[in-house]
């Protein structure tokens, strides 16, 4: 067993996710304390691998790896524990990451902490500090074995100490891909025809505070004023009140306006995965114990219908 740190970084169109280099940065920091490396892993091609500040980087080049694929990309981990045998293995607590972070721990026993905002050593080993009941508790927790899968929230660490040039040490898959049960058919991406919320300056962001399909024009209104778009939570989606190509965080778009202004968001952490860049966050909610105002740079304890009639006013 050893003191190593393996990131399991994530990519896609031939770019990687924030959250890879975050978690790269943090591994340095880990093994650095531990007396161990930093070993950053690409899986699939398609992608240039050189752009990490890690220790080692190994980079698992195979044509039928370029598109995700849960038993491919889970069997080819876990082949790359076995042999490497690390201290930690971290994930993006990820649409992805999720998937084969728990896959992992089924197949090898280890414990797997998720919603990790936090990762240190203590005693030798490592303490991880989750988010529990939609962030509004944060749980320490000191995994137990030879080995811990850590599963990171986006926007926990800093992008740029992930960063770097370390050159990739390329190997074949150990896995036979004729093998395998699960196969990769088609990738289905959101009809277009629909404003691109990432590319906004402004945004208008409604969540299940809302209460219905009606009370979406108050915050077109609002939007309109500002000169903004309006995007939303999942619940919002989910009940057919907007479209998924206004859906901001983890299972919808990643968004950094100037200005992101929140009416009745309680800030899960799935979607401050999705706005956390924002220059100015503003945040409105009746709970005064919501974790949106953990990262809003501003914040009103109060009903967001009088809150959006007054801005209208003024306006």
């Amino acid at each position: 067993m050893s003191n190593d740190i393996l990131v399991i970084t994530e990519h896609m169109d031939g770019k990687f996710s924030d959250v890879s280099f975050e978690m790269v940065g943090k591994a340095k920091e880990l093994a650095s304390a531990l007396g161990g490396q930093a070993v950053a892993v690409v899986v699939g091609g398609g992608v240039s691998s050189n752009v990490f500040a890690s220790d080692s980087t190994i980079h698992v080049d195979d044509a039928a790896l370029s598109n995700f694929n849960p038993e491919a990309y889970g069997k080819v981990i876990e082949a790359l524990v076995k042999e490497k045998s690390p201290k930690v293995v971290m994930f993006g607590w990820t649409v992805t990451g999720m998937d084969i972070a728990a896959w992992l721990s089924a197949r090898t026993g280890a414990p797997l902490a998720a919603y990790a905002k936090d990762v240190r050593v203590e005693g030798g080993g490592i303490v991880v500090s989750s988010q529990a009941y939609g962030g509004k508790l944060m749980a320490d927790v000191a995994p137990e074995g030879d080995m811990a899968i850590v599963a990171c929230l986006a926007g926990s660490f800093p992008v740029e100490a992930g960063q770097g040039s370390t050159a990739a040490t390329t190997m074949a898959s150990p896995v036979d891909a004729g093998s395998l049960k699960v196969k990769f058919v088609e990738a289905i991406k959101p009809a277009g025809g629909d404003v691109d919320i990432t590319a906004q300056a402004k945004l208008v962001s409604i969540g299940r505070g809302i209460g219905g399909k009606e009370n979406v024009e108050l915050a077109e209104e609002l939007a309109k004023a500002l000169g903004a778009t309006v995007s939303a939570s999942r619940p919002v989606v989910d009940a057919g009140w907007l479209p998924r190509t206004r859906q901001v965080g983890k299972s919808g778009l990643k968004v950094k306006p100037k200005l992101y202004l929140m009416l009745g968001i309680s800030g899960a952490p799935e979607h401050l995965e999705g706005m956390k860049s924002a220059e100015l966050i503003i945040a409105v909610n009746t709970d005064k114990k919501a974790p949106i105002f953990n990262v809003a740079h501003y914040g009103a304890t109060a009903d967001l219908f009088e809150v959006a009639e007054a801005m209208l006013e003024l306006l």
